[in-house]
Parts: structure tokens; sequence; C-alpha cells
């Protein structure tokens, strides 16, 4: 190991930690309730049923924020050419402005799991998703999109890190691994 290497290495153990005692020193330690949250799948589909609802019903977001770690990264296809990156508080909010259009909030929102390929190495995840999202009873067909998690096992359950989301088109198609 040469001399800056091994200067280095204890400074690199030392911030890994710190960040490692950060996390845990945010998050509640104790084990969900929602037994969901003990695998990276189902806290991902917790996560599509929680933004979903029906005819005049609100969201409530208190469980949306409890899947993600309070530094976690949302970024959302917001045009053909760009995205929005997003904190958790600023997804959640761009989230509540889409529902209290007058025309969701009466018919209601529904983004639901197509075909989830979760990928688990120890305590990290990633799940790419296939979902469809639309209003309900919209005439217009549901919106397929791709989203792209990073996730972490930490305290007994399953946090949301990062989400990247991508809308379907004729020039991108769903990826191989999520097709129907």
């Amino acid at each position: 190991m040469t001399r800056s290497l091994r200067i280095l290495a204890p400074v690199a153990l030392l911030a890994a930690t710190a960040a490692t005692s950060t996390l845990s020193a945010q998050q509640a330690p104790a084990a969900p309730a929602d037994t969901a949250l003990l695998s990276a799948e189902g806290t991902v589909r917790t996560l599509y049923r929680l933004v979903s609802f029906g005819p005049n019903e609100r969201t409530d977001w208190a469980p949306v924020r409890n899947l993600f770690v309070p530094e976690a990264v949302v970024v959302l296809r917001s045009s053909r050419a760009g995205h929005r990156i997003f904190t958790v508080d600023g997804f959640i909010n761009d989230f509540i402005r889409f529902d209290t259009i007058p025309a969701v909030a009466r018919a209601g929102f529904q983004e639901s799991v197509v075909r989830l390929h979760a990928t688990v190495y120890r305590d990290v995840a990633h799940a790419l998703v296939l979902y469809e999202a639309h209003v309900r009873n919209s005439p217009r067909p549901p919106q397929q999109g791709v989203d792209s998690f990073e996730l972490l096992r930490r305290d007994g359950r399953w946090w949301i890190v990062a989400i990247t989301n991508d809308i379907v088109t004729p020039d991108a198609p769903v990826p191989v691994e999520i097709r129907p």
C-alpha cells in the first residue's frame, strides 16, 4: 500500500462510519409495523399503493415520507428533453399540486405496478418497475413509465434512497427485464 493510500484509508473509513451513523440517527430504529417494508419489492409496491387514491379522497403523506431516507433524491421526467430533481418534500409537494387539480381530486388517481424486477445484494437493492398511471375514469389510456429505485436496508427494513423516472414512448420502449 502506498503512503497516500495508508493515509486516505482511515479517512475513508471514518467518512463511511459517519455517513452510516448519520443515517441511523435520523431514522427510527424500531422494526416496521408494515411487514411489506421487510423486503425491497414490498417497499416499492407500498409507494405505488400509497400515492393512489379514490374519488374525493386525500393521500396521507406521512406514510409516504416514511418510505424514504431524509436525503433521498427523486428525479422525474418533466418534458421530452428534461427532468426535475426533487428532495422528498419537493416530490411530495409536486404530487400534492397534482392531486389538488379539481378533476384529479374528484376522480382519483391510480398508479400501479405492471412488472417489477428487483436485484438484492446484502443491504442494497435496485428495482426496475414498469408502471401505469392514470386519472380514474379518464377516457385517456394509462400512461406507462419506468421507475428505477435504489434502496438500502437499515434498522430491520428497506428505505428508498433514490428514484429516477422516465416515460415509455415509441422511441423508448419498455426495457427487456420488465416487459409484460
